[in-house]
């Protein structure tokens, strides 16, 4: 999201968040990592690997057809892929891998919440090999059943392969269901099946029984049931980041991996409440950190106190940005 809102926030993190923790050589996988990709700038979305252990899936918030597979050991760059077979991407916002071994690209980005009549889903298999090459993607056209909207969260079911998305919207959006199977002849209608608040990404756990969103000020994950929301969600300690951008479960569901956008940006693992322990924990773990390799409490709140202010400040940030916005939408 290329917004004066993103500015501010990033602004209030630098100022504001700890020092991170160092990156240890040779970690175990899924883990805190650092993206070190210096052409990686607005990682605005994430997904697992389910091929190649350890390796996440990301892209920029950008207008070209770059997916960038990072291994979590190392936080480097282990694949670049270019999609071709799709025209000039507009506002990239999401990723996700399908239970069919595809890896599904959100174009669904619309700052101006409704400038555009259709945006776009892309749709290539995963790799087999880690190395920079061309990959063929499908190209399919999206429209709401209720109208053109800014979304930035594109979820693929584990289980059924149904793609959903949730629109973003700072009053709320809502969660969209897509056809039973994408065509890539004709539009696929998304329609309205429930009401979320305000989304950056989310994600289905590997079960399909949960699903996780995210915006920038909270994290929630929700009972799934019959293709809907099953509860009104339980709060998740998510980590503070000025640009709150993507997450996404490990592979195990042991956990939640929060991105966020900028250069060098973190990538931090967030255990769950009640998910089985892995079987090998690393040995670089603190004794007495509650199974997070930042020290913080399985809730996520660790450093509260910088935490607090961080929103505070950022939620001061937004109010302002928001203000401005509805004044020159006015004039």
């Amino acid at each position: 999201m290329r917004s004066a809102l993103c500015a501010l926030g990033a602004a209030a993190a630098l100022a504001l968040l700890p020092a991170g923790h160092a990156r240890a050589q040779g970690q175990e996988p899924d883990r805190d990592f650092t993206i070190e990709d210096a052409r990686i700038t607005e990682s605005s979305g994430l997904a697992a690997s389910r091929t190649h252990p350890g390796i996440y899936w990301t892209h920029n918030d950008q207008d070209a057809p770059l997916i960038y597979g990072i291994d979590s050991r190392t936080g480097k760059t282990v694949a670049t892929l270019t999609m071709a077979g799709v025209g000039t991407p507009r506002d990239m916002e999401a990723i996700a891998v399908g239970p069919d071994g595809d890896i599904y690209v959100g174009d669904i980005g619309d700052n101006l919440d409704g400038s555009w009549d259709h945006v776009w889903i892309y749709r290539f298999p995963e790799p087999k090999t880690l190395k920079d090459q061309t990959v063929r993607a499908r190209q399919y056209v999206v429209k709401y059943a209720d109208g053109p909207r800014n979304a930035e969260a594109l979820m693929v079911h584990p289980k059924t392969g149904r793609v959903y998305i949730a629109s973003k919207n700072e009053d709320g959006g809502g969660l969209y269901a897509g056809p039973e199977r994408l065509s890539p002849s004709g539009t696929n209608v998304f329609r309205r099946v429930g009401e979320v608040p305000w989304v950056t990404d989310g994600a289905f756990s590997p079960d399909g029984d949960r699903l996780v969103l995210r915006g920038y000020f909270m994290a929630k994950e929700y009972a799934w049931k019959d293709g809907r929301l099953g509860d009104g969600g339980t709060a998740i300690g998510a980590p503070f980041q000025g640009q709150a951008e993507s997450v996404t479960y490990t592979p195990d569901g042991s956990a939640f991996m929060f991105g966020s956008e900028g250069r060098g940006s973190r990538v931090v693992r967030v255990e769950r409440e009640g998910a089985p322990e892995p079987s090998d924990p690393p040995a670089s773990r603190t004794p007495g950190a509650a199974n997070s390799p930042t020290g913080q409490d399985r809730s996520g709140r660790g450093d509260q106190g910088s935490a607090t202010t961080g929103f505070l400040v950022l939620a001061g940030a937004t109010v302002l940005v928001l203000g401005v916005k509805r004044l020159l939408r006015k004039g």
